[in-house]
């Protein structure tokens, strides 16, 4: 096997392992609240989960941009550059957590208000958002200590941390809900001390692993910290930059994906649940490629940092021979399976017939989607994030444009044509920005 097809298959199957335990936090949720109350627990979770999943997503460049501004630092053998990214990253998401904290009450209000929560279950929602808003500073401190292990091509500790999550939540959910009968509260607590087990584990284990790197001991830490603090303007300048950009691209994406599924409800419940089913194929496919395009953010910064630019194109080559490998896999898949798999998803056989004439769009999710997991991860890597702006406003504006114009005539099919055309610009507009760098 290829030198550079190891070092990404070693970063990419981590990555996929972890990306695949994320959902099962909440479905554990989910499940256990569905065997001690009726319909109003399950949306109370459903609803708490969805908060605080969209709120931790629009500040995922905490990940991002730690993870490429680290492999370019670890390219350039600069572990002190490392260290202080590091330490730059905590301390920006401890602040960001702090401020969730503090105005937790508004946050709660408007978060209650933007997902239109019903009145018989908002007791509940708000009980479990009083608990796992708690939790705000392990989150988002651990989306900056996988950004950074990513950045040091080291994805196995963030798997190991995310397989523990899930093994403290459920184990410690069930407890709390069966033998010590507390229900909603129970679920929560058990999700939050998850998270802080996880954060702390994640510690722990650049402490263990990076010590010598770090440096040993209180004095030299406290030190380490303020050249970190105090490093020049236009260090800040450039990791505010870097992680502004993929904010604000991160709300592009957003807008999308919250508009998709307001759009189908807007239809009926019948389109809603339909739509929600054939999403669960490009859920499947974004955890496989996601992990690829880890193994991009860590290998392109790498090789851009040391300025080699044969290794850095050889990886993109290879990149894109797995996500052709992923595309073909996961396009037989849903096109033998079709219904069939559909059909393991639920047991409401109309909603599986009404999804027969809008499957064909789903086929089209892994061809049309490749080439945008792929550069998203290059793009990362060589802190290209303005490219990554530029194509997720561009492929927006198409999305909406095509719906506008669509919708009255052909109704869901005029969605999901819209978000394929959406998937695939954003693709097409980085890889003509790429290969029209100056590095290049």
């Amino acid at each position: 096997m290829h030198t550079h097809d190891r070092q990404i298959l070693s970063l990419a199957v981590p990555s996929i392992v972890s990306n695949i335990t994320v959902p099962l936090l909440g479905l554990a949720d989910v499940a256990i609240v569905g065997h001690i109350g009726n319909a109003t627990h399950i949306g109370a979770i459903a609803i708490g989960s969805m908060i605080f999943n969209v709120v931790y997503w629009l500040f995922g460049f905490l990940r991002m941009g730690t993870s490429g501004m680290t492999s370019q630092s670890y390219g350039r053998q600069d572990m002190d550059g490392c260290i202080d990214i590091f330490i730059r990253s905590i301390m920006v998401a401890m602040s960001v957590a702090v401020s969730f904290l503090v105005f937790q009450l508004p946050l709660r209000s408007l978060a209650i208000w933007l997902m239109q929560t019903p009145s018989d279950i908002l007791p509940m929602v708000k009980c479990y958002f009083n608990i796992v808003i708690w939790g705000a500073p392990a989150m988002l401190g651990l989306y900056a200590v996988t950004g950074w292990y990513v950045g040091m091509q080291n994805t196995r500790i963030p798997m190991l941390v995310a397989v523990l999550q899930n093994v403290v939540n459920v184990m410690l959910s069930l407890f709390f809900v069966f033998f010590m009968d507390m229900g909603i509260i129970g679920v929560a607590t058990g999700t939050l001390v998850a998270q802080w087990s996880g954060f702390l584990l994640s510690l722990a284990l650049f402490f263990i692993n990076y010590a010598s790197v770090a440096g040993r001991g209180t004095t030299n830490l406290f030190r380490r910290i303020t050249m970190a603090v105090n490093r020049g303007s236009g260090v800040w300048r450039q990791f505010f930059m870097v992680n502004r950009d993929i904010f604000l691209r991160t709300l592009f994406l957003v807008a999308v994906n919250m508009f998709f599924t307001s759009a189908g409800a807007s239809q009926g419940a019948m389109i809603l649940a339909v739509n929600t089913l054939l999403m669960v194929l490009f859920t499947l496919f974004s955890y496989v490629m996601d992990g690829f395009a880890y193994a991009g953010e860590a290998l392109a910064g790498r090789y851009y940092g040391a300025k080699d630019l044969l290794s850095l194109q050889t990886v993109v080559s290879r990149l894109f021979r797995w996500g052709l490998i992923m595309v073909i896999v996961f396009t037989l898949v849903y096109v033998i399976g079709g219904s069939s798999f559909l059909s393991l998803l639920t047991d409401d056989n109309e909603v599986v017939r009404a999804s027969n004439p809008y499957i064909y769009w789903a086929f089209a999710i892994p061809a049309a989607g490749v080439s945008a997991f792929v550069y998203d991860g290059i793009f990362i890597g060589i802190t290209a994030t303005q490219g990554m702006l530029q194509s997720s406003l561009v492929a927006t504006v198409v999305f909406f444009v095509l719906y506008l114009l669509l919708f009255p005539l052909y109704g869901n099919h005029a969605l999901w044509f819209s978000f394929i055309v959406y998937l695939l610009m954003r693709g097409l507009v980085q890889r003509y920005l790429f290969h029209h760098m100056p590095i290049l």
